[in-house]
Formats: C-alpha cells, structure tokens, sequence
C-alpha cells in the first residue's frame, strides 16, 4: 500500500478515535493494533506492535519516570510546600503582590524537585489559594499564578516530559535537564514582571499583608528552603559531576526525597498510603499513554510513512522556519486536547526526521516543545493545570474564571517560545559548558 494511503489511514481513524472521546492510550494501542491486523494480517503484526512498543517502553532512560514519579509523591506529602509557603508571606508580605510573586518562586523550587506539572499546582491550589483569596488578592490573579506557576514542573528540570522526549529523540536526558534551565528561569522571570506590573496598576488585585515579622522571624523561615535546595543540587549534581545518569539520578533522588519526608518527620502510615497511591497511579497513567503511545509510533515508522513524510516536507519549496513554525502551531491545538507525553509520541516518527533532516539541533527543538506543552497544561478547553485548581480551590471560583486568568500567562510562555528561536543559545549553551 502506499505511504500516502498509510499516512491518510493512521491520521483519518486518530482524528476519529479522539473525536469520539476514548482514551488517549487505549485508543492508541487499540489502533495501532487494528492497523497492524490489517496491514500484515494474522498474528505477526501484533507481534511486531506489541513486542516493539514493550521493548522501547522497558527502556533503562524511561526507568527515570517512576522513580521521579515517586519521588514527587513523597515530596508532596512532606508539607514543604506549606513551609516555603510562610517564609515567602515574611519575606515578600508587604510587597504589593508578594505573595503571588512568590508563589511563582516556590513553584520554580518545586517545579527542580518534582517534574510534573500538576504535582506543583495541585500543592499550591491547597497551600497558597487560600491564603491569598483570605488576603484580599484578585482572585483570577492568584489562579493565574498558580496554574502557570505549576506548568514550570515540565521545564525547570527535572523533566518527566525531557525524559520522554529524550528517549524519543535519542538526545541526552541530562543535556535536555540542563537546556531547560535558562527558558524556565526567563519564563518565571516574565512571570513575575507581569504580576509586579499587575500590581502596580491595580493596588487592590495584591494589597499587602497586615502581619509584621521581625528580622530573627525571617532568617528563621530560611531554613525551609535547605531541604529543597538539597533535593535539587543533589539530583542535578550527581548528573553534572558524572557521578550517576539520569535514571540513578532519579533513584539518588528519590532516596533524598525519602531523608527529608524523615526529617520532617512525614513518614507514617496514613502518608506513605498516600504517597503509594499517588506514585503508583500516576506511573501506571504515564505509561498506558507511553505503551499506547509507543506503538502507534512504531507503527508509523514500521510502515515507512515517517519516512514518506519527512521527505514530501523537505521537498517542499519553503523556508524551513516556516516549516518549523507549523510543527509549533501543530503542538499548541494539540495541547488544547491531549497529554504532552502523548503528542511528543504520536508526532515523533513525523517530526523527528524532519527536525534532522532540516538541519536543528533536536536540543535544542526538544525544549520549544516542552515550552510549548507549559501552555498545554494551561490552555482551555483541557489544559490539566486548569481542571486541578478548579478542584483545588475554595468554593465560588469557577471554571470561567480560570479560563480568562490564564490567557496573560499563555502569551508570555509564548514570548519565551520567541525568545528561544531567536536566541539558541539559551538552550544550548548550559549544556554545552556542563555535560560534555
């Protein structure tokens, strides 16, 4: 059959699996075997769909995932999230809009220790939310703030959605940690003159607190910082210095994770319940949609219509950062609709070869995509971020609400996606110096 008919097969009953509302992962692997029944008939293309798609699951860079995984639901039930919460109120209380400042702060902080996204969001929904809304914030700026601040999980490394990608892309899951560094810093950065800008037009959106803490109150609120700060040099120490990969990494992590839930003497029965029931589920969801996802993209590869489709994409007459453009504009409707491990995967076999054979650095294109699944975590209809701060919030925020305090932050992860294209280097060049 030709690659043409393939390519217009696998698209057309994709559309229509996901038109039809059915799972993300089971859809996938439902299809993919369909399709393999179809095309090579009898048992021998479920052989090769299922075995290849176990295969590349079983990966030893994938084995990173579940420990990261774990690692955050131990880090979630450990109350950080609260202490940093009070030394940003000391610290930063007075300054209109402080404390939405500083929940962008925290969210960086536990955005290097956790790498999910809705880990970060659902942990301030219930720490920060309320104690701003109590303080008189607007509220679509404190949603605003939090949601966004939660999809910096997936950039300042460590990354779940790197590791995917990296193993995906076959590029270095500690090169792409590092690549992230520099974009999410920029991105919390606008972030924060945003809000501090807000604030300033609009005295009442971040009045300050009433409450007065004296200088030894302060310095005393440091000290929840250290276990964070702990966690992150710890991780991305062993990587930078050679020690471990990224998977021992993620186990040194995870390890690490454990010694601060004892420290903070967070270790019993009722959270380590919760702590297995997150990390377990959350694993077995990441890797349905990678199993599914995986042998779909087996199948495209199999076929040869990756292959097809990288060259009628080259051959065309237009400047490749046009063609790059569409490949972005192509992620960020898919963001509005799928899980980013699921796109990275389902587009990967498309894209990839493309990406290589245009001449880009697949560092350097792998972090825009990661900037531009943060705005999929918060665009409307389905971004993640905003269906968990709407289950996290105090009574009477509603759902339109959220959808209009995310757009500002949408365009300013969008200024960040600008601001790499133009300007490599803040991708590339920490690489570069840290891991040779």
């Amino acid at each position: 059959m030709e690659p043409s008919i393939l390519a217009l097969i696998l698209a057309g009953s994709l559309l229509l699996v996901m038109g039809l509302g059915l799972p993300v992962a089971f859809s996938l692997g439902g299809l993919s075997l369909a399709i393999g029944f179809f095309i090579w008939g009898g048992t021998g293309g479920f052989y090769a769909v299922v075995l290849g798609a176990l295969g590349k699951s079983a990966s030893f860079t994938l084995t990173a995932i579940p420990l990261f995984l774990m690692m955050a639901a131990v880090l979630r039930f450990t109350g950080m999230a609260d202490d940093m919460y009070e030394m940003i109120n000391r610290w930063m209380g007075k300054i209109k809009g402080g404390l939405a400042l500083g929940t962008v702060v925290i969210s960086s902080i536990f955005a290097a220790m956790v790498g999910i996204s809705t880990v970060a969001t659902a942990t301030l929904g219930l720490t920060a939310m309320p104690a701003m809304f109590k303080r008189g914030y607007n509220r679509k700026l404190v949603a605003g703030a939090i949601c966004a601040g939660g999809a910096l999980g997936i950039i300042i490394p460590p990354s779940v959605i790197m590791i995917i990608y990296a193993a995906e892309a076959e590029v270095s899951a500690g090169q792409m940690f590092f690549g992230g560094v520099i974009p999410g810093i920029i991105m919390a950065i606008l972030f924060m003159i945003y809000i501090a800008l807000l604030c300033i037009k609009y005295p009442s959106y971040g009045p300050p607190v009433e409450e007065n803490f004296t200088l030894s109150q302060k310095m005393e609120s440091l000290r929840a910082v250290m276990l964070p700060m702990f966690i992150i040099l710890l991780v991305l120490g062993v990587i930078y210095t050679g020690i471990a990969t990224t998977t021992e990494a993620a186990a040194i992590g995870l390890v690490g994770s454990i010694i601060c839930a004892a420290i903070k003497r967070a270790i019993d029965l009722e959270n380590i319940k919760k702590m297995m029931v997150m990390g377990v589920g959350v694993n077995a969801m990441v890797f349905w949609i990678i199993l599914g996802a995986v042998a779909y993209s087996r199948l495209v590869t199999m076929t040869g219509v990756g292959e097809w489709f990288s060259g009628l994409v080259t051959g065309m007459d237009v400047n490749r950062w046009i063609i790059l453009l569409g490949m972005q504009a192509i992620f960020f409707v898919l963001g509005m609709f799928l899980d980013p491990a699921g796109i990275i995967l389902i587009t990967g076999p498309f894209f990839l070869p493309v990406v290589g054979a245009l001449g880009f650095d697949p560092l350097w294109y792998g972090v825009m995509f990661v900037v531009n699944m943060c705005m999929a975590y918060i665009t409307p209809p389905f971004g993640f971020n905003l269906f968990v701060i709407r289950a996290v919030a105090p009574a009477g925020l509603t759902i339109g609400e959220v959808y209009a305090a995310i757009w500002p932050f949408v365009a300013l992860m969008a200024l960040t996606l600008l601001i790499i294209a133009l300007f490599p280097q803040t991708v590339t060049w920490l690489p570069s110096l840290l891991i040779k």
